[in-house]
């Protein structure tokens, strides 16, 4: 019975202290899941942003905001001369210009474009082969201040136009006039001596600088002391055409001459004389045989009735 009794107590034991070590191991285990929940979660470095073109820019090409975009990119392939995010804006270089031609997707730095005011600056608009003229401009002619650096414009004059009849005795002469388009498409690099554009801002300025070529820079200075000057402002969409039709305005190729007679706005003025309408004159017609010719006898008509 001793012996029994002995056996159940030693059993108890052992079965207490396989319960509390199991206990023990289970609060544990409990304890660790409960600490690792609690952790702070590492999180990952963060990515930098660098400025990148956002589409192909040419050399010479006025920059503006929408030609940057922001980029993540590896921290080990920074450049220290790339402009990082938070730094600078894509609007703080609107304005200035590109120096070297960039590719979609390819890093900006100061080194590859030029500040407006900075030496060089002008130089660096130019396209090769091409030379910046100044024209006068006022509200009208310069279409209220609504020109930018970076447009596109027309050129148009407006002259007199010489009358070949003379006018009856008596009577004063018509000065006639005429306005004609003498250059298209032509590129605006500067409103007075500013090549930056201000956002909402508009400019009424004195002079338009333009990028031209040297041929047509001889135009636009005969132009400017045969009458005055106006810009017509071009828009940025592309004349279409009907499949093997060229396009009417195209810039691509010789243009047709463009030009408005004063007797095209009001009827009431006469047509100036050109060299191809000159006076009628006396025909004489001469027989000769069985032949038949006529001439012109050079003297002008006389009035019928006369």
């Amino acid at each position: 019975m001793r012996i029994r009794s002995v056996l159940l107590i030693l059993v108890a034991v052992v079965l207490a202290g396989g319960t509390a070590m199991l206990a023990r191991a289970w609060l544990a285990a409990q304890r660790t899941q409960v600490a690792a929940e609690a952790a702070p979660v590492a999180l990952p470095p963060p990515v930098k942003s660098v400025l990148v073109a956002h589409h192909a820019i040419s050399r010479g090409q006025i920059l503006k905001s929408s030609d940057f975009a922001w980029q993540p990119w590896p921290d080990s392939a920074i450049n220290k001369n790339y402009i990082l995010l938070g730094t600078r804006t894509p609007q703080s270089f609107s304005g200035w210009v590109a120096r070297h031609p960039m590719t979609p997707g390819e890093p900006v730095t100061t080194d590859k474009m030029v500040m407006p005011g900075s030496r060089g600056f002008l130089a660096a608009v130019l396209r090769p082969g091409m030379r910046a003229v100044s024209v006068p401009v006022n509200a009208t002619t310069g279409i209220s201040g609504f020109v930018f650096p970076g447009d596109q414009v027309d050129i148009l004059i407006t002259y007199p136009v010489p009358t070949i009849m003379a006018p009856p005795p008596g009577t004063q002469p018509i000065q006639h006039k005429a306005a004609q388009t003498i250059l298209r498409n032509i590129r605006v690099i500067g409103i007075d001596q500013r090549l930056e554009q201000k956002a909402g801002e508009a400019v009424i300025a004195h002079t338009a600088t333009l990028e031209v070529t040297p041929k047509q820079s001889e135009v636009i200075a005969l132009a400017s002391e045969m009458g005055k000057l106006s810009l017509s402002l071009r828009s940025l969409a592309k004349i279409s055409a009907k499949p093997g039709e060229a396009a009417a305005d195209s810039s691509d190729g010789p243009a047709k001459p463009s030009y408005t007679l004063d007797s095209e706005v009001s009827p009431l003025l006469s047509k100036p004389l050109t060299r191809k309408e000159t006076p009628q004159t006396d025909v004489v017609t001469i027989l000769r045989g069985s032949a038949k010719s006529s001439e012109s006898s050079g003297a002008p008509a006389a009035p019928r009735g006369s």
